[in-house]
């Protein structure tokens, strides 16, 4: 009587238990990945601040200021980048987003303008921090009007920056904040939708690693969709780096030297182009909504219109030169002055608006 033999190796049930043990294996890695990340994200500021006082430095001094800014934001754009773009290349991989584009194309414009401004508004990110997203979404094939909706969203309808208006200038000025910051990313996403600005995006946002991985209606192991999201990843974090640095070093220069009295000296009450003023002044100032709203309760306190410290927060958070920097390596000038132009416009006339009612 002959006895059974043992499976051969390479059968299909050995098979199977490699496969989940490598399984088991990534999903443990990737834990503690985001253990990591969330680690770092928590010691980043931390850690720069605690370095000038172990180096015996003043932070009120604008050079110290300036370089801690600089070595903080860095640092927090890059744990972004790298950690936004692997979430959004693995959500691409996993998720089938061409049933996702035809649900959303099967709503209309308008709900998916409301989607993205909703997705704007729960996501805390300032105006660079947003990109990546961003472009994982033009990547995945959803409506530029609507991408760029969230691009304005993200940024510009700040949680925080909205708290401390509720605090510091009152509740009922919060909620215009908030439902202005939503007009300007609707209306704006409107006003695009009515251009053809594919041919102004670029190239390389299409050929990324999880678009070709996804061909043909493939369906990818979680190793094939971790290796594309590291590799995309890894990919895009080499085109933009150099820019970040370039941009956040020219926002910490903007934001250690510019004096405060410089915007009320330029946008007091007594000029007529002060919203002008404030607007364009913000923009290259890069500061997120903690930073800016103090500033802004300090110029109200001495005079300058609400309208004008509105349009002056506004242009801080959803407008920077880092921003355009890192921007001009997704989208052509064409875009990119449309979508500046777009929301500085959106601005100028929230500010006026608000003036003439105040």
């Amino acid at each position: 009587m002959s006895t059974p033999s043992a499976p051969a190796t390479g059968s299909p049930g050995s098979d199977t238990d490699a496969g989940d043990r490598d399984h088991r294996r990534l999903v443990g890695l990737l834990a503690l990945a985001a253990a990591a990340w969330v680690a770092l994200w928590i010691a980043n500021e931390w850690f720069w601040d605690a370095a000038v006082g172990w180096l015996g430095l003043d932070l009120g001094d604008r050079a110290v200021g300036a370089v801690q800014f600089f070595l903080y934001d860095t640092v927090k754009i890059f744990l972004l980048l790298l950690g936004l773009m692997f979430l959004v290349g693995m959500l691409r991989a996993s998720l089938d987003l061409d049933r996702a584009r035809d649900w959303l194309a099967g709503r209309g414009l308008f709900v998916g303008l409301a989607l993205a401004i909703v997705l704007g508004v729960v996501t805390p990110f300032c105006s660079c921090s947003s990109i990546p997203l961003f472009i994982g979404f033009v990547a995945a094939g959803i409506p530029l009007s609507v991408t760029l909706t969230f691009l304005i969203a993200s940024p510009l309808i700040s949680e925080i920056a909205a708290i401390m208006i509720g605090d510091l200038f009152g509740w009922h000025i919060a909620a215009a904040y908030v439902l202005s910051g939503a007009a300007i990313a609707f209306i704006a996403g409107w006003v695009l939708s009515r251009f053809r600005l594919e041919k102004w995006v670029d190239d390389v946002v299409f050929t990324t690693r999880v678009a070709a991985l996804r061909a043909d209606g493939h369906v990818p192991t979680l190793r094939e969709r971790v290796d594309a999201a590291l590799g995309e990843s890894r990919d895009i974090f080499r085109g933009v780096w150099i820019w970040v640095v370039v941009g956040v070093g020219i926002g910490a220069a903007i934001h250690g030297w510019v004096p405060a009295d410089f915007f009320l000296r330029w946008a007091g009450p007594d000029n007529p182009l002060a919203v002008v003023v404030a607007t364009l002044a913000g923009v290259p100032l890069y500061v997120n909504g903690a930073g800016v709203v103090p500033i802004a309760e300090a110029l109200w306190a001495k005079g300058m219109s609400l309208g004008t410290v509105m349009a002056f927060i506004m242009s801080s958070i959803a407008l920077s030169i880092p921003q355009a920097i890192m921007l001009r390596r997704a989208m052509k000038p064409p875009l990119l002055a449309l979508f500046f132009g777009v929301v500085t416009v959106g601005i100028l006339a929230i500010g006026l608006l608000f003036n003439l009612v105040a």
